[in-house]
């Protein structure tokens, strides 16, 4: 199943791109995760940083797939960013309060910053 996600590497960290705008289908979610718990399961990438700009809805099992991710990161002692989020979306976090628990920024050069990292200019 395609994922929709695009995935790219500046200098150490992996930007992962998502590509559709409802992230809602059980079985894409289940591919969704699958592809970015490789990130840290497999590949070990301790930088990554979760651009969701073109996404306007998520699934609660999408916000599952999330914090599993957090907690796969954590245990390599790695970090990710969600960057891009709408202010709707945004909402959905602070309600939730996985705002406290995920690092957010505005976009991708910002993502990059916090992450130690600077985007080439």
């Amino acid at each position: 199943m395609a994922t929709g996600l695009l995935i790219t590497k500046i200098l150490d960290v992996v930007i992962v791109n998502f590509g559709n705008s409802a992230i809602l289908d059980g079985t894409a979610v289940e591919a969704i995760g699958k592809e970015i718990y490789a990130l840290a399961d497999e590949q070990a990438h301790r930088k990554v940083v979760l651009d969701m700009s073109a996404v306007r809805f998520l699934s609660s099992q999408m916000l599952g797939v999330l914090i599993a991710f957090q907690k796969k990161m954590a245990a390599i002692k790695g970090r990710f960013v969600i960057c891009g989020l709408r202010a709707d979306l945004a909402k959905v976090f602070k309600i939730t309060q996985l705002d406290k628990l995920f690092l957010f920024a505005e976009n991708e050069d910002k993502s990059l910053r916090s992450l130690g990292a600077f985007a080439p200019k």
